[in-house]
């Protein structure tokens, strides 16, 4: 419950802070990318500390703080919002806070499951978490573009609070004592352990390829979320609830691909599974830049353009957890998943300024069109590893640096 209600929050504000910038504060392409690309640095500055810091916490106690800091700045949001005080600045320091504190939740609760269930139980721990996550995409999308269409930005933010508060009250009811390893308190001891992460992953040759993947993925989805954001309003002339109810359509389309991805590896081979999803997924949005025409053909064609993304998506992202969980010693999950983290959604800033540069100057339809076919690069990178050929089972956990 406390998953979901997170993931609604966090979803609804992904909507919530751009079309803000767009629709009512009239931000131009650079401005933008400006707003998304400080909202994703904090997972470029902070997330190998962050994974350092989890391994040695309740997993718990992290993801209820970060909640509770969530709905304390997006509460302070709207009341600046009704005082009007909700300027660009402000907006930017919003979207640095709540991504902060976004990477803290994220990599405690990729930490916390394997210290809630069985090994042989991931895959279906992950499938049923990112079930959740997939009912949020559904809801969160269209009810931020709603907001912000129909209602005051300051109603827009404090939607998202409320969510975050139920997340905080959800989650803080969670009894079970965790095992945790052990704390460490020192500077140096921290920048030891991020070390220990670091070279865990680099020597391990099916999370390296993740780390390339998911590099060359976010560095060109976060560009192409740039150009698309521009596209839709005013290339194809849609509102506010037109675009959300487009992007959520993402969300029973991740839904579907949390469902196979309990079945299809185990039938397939994870490798298999991971590259063609990964094609078809990311190879859909290349539709994109083509529409033209009437609203309702366009939101149609829309609705199963981001249905096709979120379920090829969401089958990689369950496959990819569980191969890492699986390969990772309990004491380095959060270092592991933070590094991934790091070299993945690090590259996101990069992506949102490159996509508001390019619509700048070749315009939201042509920047489109090349974004999108960046993305087709990450499934190239797995289809050239040994993560291509990963069978059906999952593979052994591997030792810890020493």
């Amino acid at each position: 419950m406390g998953q979901t209600a997170s993931q609604l929050g966090e979803h609804t504000t992904l909507v919530v802070l751009p079309l803000l910038a767009v629709l009512t504060l009239n931000a131009g392409a650079g401005e933008l990318g400006a707003v998304r690309a400080v909202g994703q640095a904090p997972f470029l500055l902070l997330s190998l500390l962050v994974g350092a810091w989890v391994d040695g916490w309740r997993t718990r106690t992290l993801m209820v703080v970060t909640d509770a800091g969530r709905t304390l700045v997006l509460g302070a949001a709207a009341v600046a919002g009704l005082l009007g005080w909700l300027g660009l600045p402000a907006l930017l320091v919003v979207a640095f806070a709540v991504g902060a504190l976004s990477v803290f939740f994220d990599v405690a609760y990729q930490a916390s499951l394997v210290r809630l269930v069985r090994r042989d139980q991931l895959v279906r721990g992950n499938s049923a978490l990112e079930g959740s996550r997939s009912a949020a995409q559904i809801a969160g999308p269209a009810l931020g573009g709603a907001l912000v269409s129909l209602l005051t930005a300051p109603i827009a933010a404090a939607s998202s609070a409320v969510f975050f508060a139920l997340s905080f009250l959800s989650i803080r009811r969670i009894r079970r004592t965790e095992s945790i390893p052990e704390r460490a308190e020192r500077p140096a001891r921290v920048w030891r352990r991020i070390h220990e992460g670091l070279r865990f992953v680099a020597g391990d040759a099916s999370l390296r390829t993740v780390c390339l993947a998911s590099a060359a993925f976010q560095f060109s989805f976060a560009a192409t979320m740039t150009c698309y954001l521009l596209f839709l309003p005013r290339e194809l002339h849609l509102s506010g609830t037109a675009v959300g109810l487009t992007l959520a359509a993402t969300g029973p389309g991740a839904l579907l691909g949390s469902m196979l991805a309990a079945r299809l590896p185990s039938r397939f081979g994870h490798g298999a599974v991971l590259v063609s999803a990964a094609a078809l997924g990311d190879g859909v949005f290349l539709w994109v830049p083509a529409l033209h025409g009437s609203p309702a053909a366009t939101v149609s064609a829309l609705l199963v353009i981001n249905f096709v993304f979120g379920a090829g998506g969401q089958l990689v992202n369950v496959t990819v957890m569980a191969v890492r969980q699986a390969v990772t010693p309990d004491g380095m999950q959060g270092r592991a998943a933070a590094t991934i983290t790091f070299v993945g959604m690090g590259m996101a800033p990069l992506g949102s300024l490159l996509g508001g540069f390019l619509a700048m100057g070749w315009g939201p339809r042509t920047s489109l069109l090349v974004t999108a076919a960046g993305m087709l690069v990450s499934p190239l990178v797995m289809a050239l590893s040994p993560l291509a050929r990963l069978g059906r089972a999952l593979p052994a956990v591997r030792d810890a640096p020493r």
